[in-house]
């Protein structure tokens, strides 16, 4: 007789999947929780080049905030919705480590 394999459902971010074992790395990860439109994140460890808005500042959903260095590339950062910018914690110049919450909207 064949043995059944028992599966186990793994949620991610991008889907489910089904697997025989479970990775460590996924058993000790807690729920995933979806990020807040309202926090402008570093994606990746980089640079600020440049500040294109001030705290106070109406934005609308995909205006340019920031030029941020990474990798050898300038990647602009946009808002994701309308909102007005709560605070900026970052400066030209500086370096931030990925997840680093660069910009605050209300």
């Amino acid at each position: 007789m064949i043995e059944e394999k028992k599966l186990i459902d793994v949620v991610l971010e991008s889907g489910t999947f089904q697997t025989e074992r479970m990775v460590s790395k996924y058993a000790t990860k807690g729920e995933w929780k979806p990020l807040n439109p309202k926090h402008i994140l570093s994606f990746i460890p980089g640079t600020v080049l440049e500040i294109k808005s001030k705290v106070g500042d109406s934005v609308k959903a995909g205006e340019v905030l920031m030029i941020f260095g990474a990798m050898k590339m300038d990647n602009t950062l946009c808002s994701g919705e309308d909102g007005i910018i709560k605070s900026i914690n970052v400066k030209v110049g500086e370096s931030v480590p990925k997840g680093h919450i660069m910009i605050e909207l209300i």
